[in-house]
């Protein structure tokens, strides 16, 4: 009679999970089919920026790079008077955005500001302006933000880590459970984990999904409409997201049974497939599915992630369970296992490390001058020292010396977890950081040699971005914001920069307001050196304050 009952049960699991499986094949459906691209740049526009034309034009055209997607509200032409000169919904044409103007507007300087996304769910910003007839004071466009609230950047990297967490969380117990659990040993804390984990990556993943939202708009937390949801999940990204969603819920019913008791092969092969299809949704939600070699970076990216879950989930199941609670014959039959699975595990790491830098980094020089290359070097150093210790342990296993003093193990696998922890935040951030391969393309892009710095003030905070910090023409943006850390409306810009050690007197920067708290200028610096930039904000008719830089100069 039992044999009767446990059938139906594991019909009616399976078939639950077809259903996941359907949700997934629907939303792949959906998905849109965009080409491979990553960070657009602005190439070219018509009227071209700081042109001075007879007649106003009636269209304004934006070429880029790489493909683009639209940003809602996020594309306007501002006419001297500070109305809008754009007339109706701007159209997209892969890497061409056409903006309708209205031709007859009056004489004077004209403000374009844009802000698209990228292939690869990143915000592009920026803006410039033209004149008819005759320049005239820049209008400002209150309406645009060229960049996403700090609060939710940083919102955005705690929701890939906690994904990252709960990946781990819930595919090491799995793993073991399958394959190396003790029978006498109790599941309850082991599942406990697992359960927690695909919660984790459940809510990290709708997490996404919702801060997708303001992070492209560049609005503050709660700032989501309708129609910046439908522009989410009418993107590779939404999809993605959707796609691992319906992943999840398909491997619920199997991961029931599992976490309580062994299953057969059958189950276990079909949980391994919706694992393996859950892991592409990362990359292909990010930077891999807009690289050179989509597919190699999409597959290889998947490879690393999966790798770093099952070592370091099983590192935790280690050290949580095995280590405590096997007693010496067990630990003798399973940690040679687990010694295997780890190296294997840090081989793909290792391999599938190296093929995606070699796509991402591309170069020497944009391993060292780039934020991404950095970050890069950083996991690399912090991954070695994961290594040794690694290879500590092993040597213990291999002299049998583990299951008969497990405490030493127990240690190393500690400081393996502690290490490897600080490693998947380098990858969290790694993920919302431009690849190497685009930063040094060209001094257009964000990281391109870029000099960034917050400086503080009695009556605000200044964030200073200073690009590509080289000899010859550089664009500087500024960023005011209050003690609160919410944007601080400036009434008065003013900067100047000087290189002292060259006999080079202060050279006034041209500052064009973008918004309250947000102002842009180009300025040329003939030479090399530490240049002092020097700026003055003005928040009222009384309250200003001064604050400098050193900028260094190649």
């Amino acid at each position: 009679m039992a044999g009767m009952t446990v059938a139906p049960r594991r019909w009616l699991s399976r078939l639950a999970a077809a259903a996941g499986l359907l949700i997934t094949v629907v939303a792949l459906l959906i998905a849109p089919a965009t080409p491979a691209s990553a960070h657009a740049v602005l190439e070219s526009s018509s009227p071209a920026a700081a042109a001075v034309v007879s007649s106003g034009p009636s269209e304004v055209v934006l070429t880029f790079s790489e493909s683009v997607r639209k940003v809602p509200g996020k594309i306007r032409v501002i006419a001297p008077d500070g109305s809008r000169a754009d007339r109706g919904e701007p159209s997209f044409g892969g890497a061409v955005v056409t903006i309708p103007v209205d031709p007859g507007g009056a004489r004077g300087t004209y403000l374009v500001s844009f802000r698209v996304i990228s292939a690869d769910s990143h915000p592009v910003s920026g803006a410039f302006t033209y004149s008819v007839g005759a320049p005239s004071t820049p209008p400002v466009d209150d309406g645009a933000d060229s960049r996403a609230n700090p609060v939710v950047e940083t919102a955005v990297k705690v929701a890939r880590f906690v994904g990252y967490l709960g990946l781990v969380l819930l595919v090491g117990p799995a793993l073991v459970l399958a394959a190396l659990w003790p029978r006498r040993l109790s599941r309850r804390g082991p599942a406990r984990l697992a359960w927690t984990g695909l919660g984790l990556v459940a809510v990290a993943t709708l997490a996404d999904v919702w801060l997708q939202v303001p992070y492209t708009a560049g609005g503050g937390l709660f700032e989501v409409t309708g129609e910046g949801f439908g522009s989410v999940f009418g993107s590779a990204f939404g999809a993605a997201h959707l796609v691992r969603l319906g992943l999840l819920a398909a491997s619920v019913f199997l991961l029931r049974p599992l976490l309580a008791r062994p299953v057969g092969r059958a189950d276990a092969i079909i949980l391994a497939v919706l694992g393996g299809a859950a892991l592409l949704t990362w990359p292909l939600a990010g930077h891999p599915a807009a690289s050179p070699a989509p597919a190699v970076s999409v597959v290889v990216d998947a490879v690393h992630l999966g790798s770093m879950a099952v070592w370091l989930g099983g590192l935790l199941m280690l050290a949580g369970f095995l280590l405590r609670q096997a007693d010496e014959r067990e630990l003798g039959a399973i940690l040679p296992i687990w010694s295997r699975w780890a190296a294997l595990a840090v081989s793909a790491l290792l391999l599938a490390g190296t093929v995606q830098a070699l796509i991402e980094v591309a170069t020497p020089k944009a391993l060292i001058d780039t934020t991404y290359g950095r970050l890069l070097l950083a996991k690399i150093a912090l991954f070695a020292v994961v290594i040794a210790v690694a290879a500590y342990s092993r040597q213990l296993v291999r002299r049998r010396i583990a299951a008969q003093r497990p405490a030493p193990v127990r240690r190393a696998v500690w400081v393996e977890l502690a290490v490897t922890v600080v490693v998947l935040g380098l990858s969290a951030t790694l993920v919302q950081t431009t690849p190497a391969r685009t930063a040094v393309a060209g001094p257009s892009t964000a990281e391109a040699g870029e000099f960034s710095t917050r400086l503080s003030s009695p009556l605000y905070s200044l964030e200073v971005e200073l690009s590509p910090a080289e000899r010859g023409n550089n664009s500087v943006h500024l960023y005011a914001y209050g003690k609160d850390n919410q944007p601080l409306p400036v009434a008065e810009w003013r900067a100047t920069a000087a290189l002292p050690s060259a006999g080079i007197e202060p050279i006034e920067v041209p500052l064009l307001p973008l918004t309250d708290s947000h102002a842009y200028g180009d300025i040329s610096l003939p030479a090399a050196g530490d240049w002092q930039l020097k700026i003055t904000v003005r928040t009222t008719d009384i309250d200003q304050a001064t604050v400098t830089a050193t900028v260094p100069i190649r």
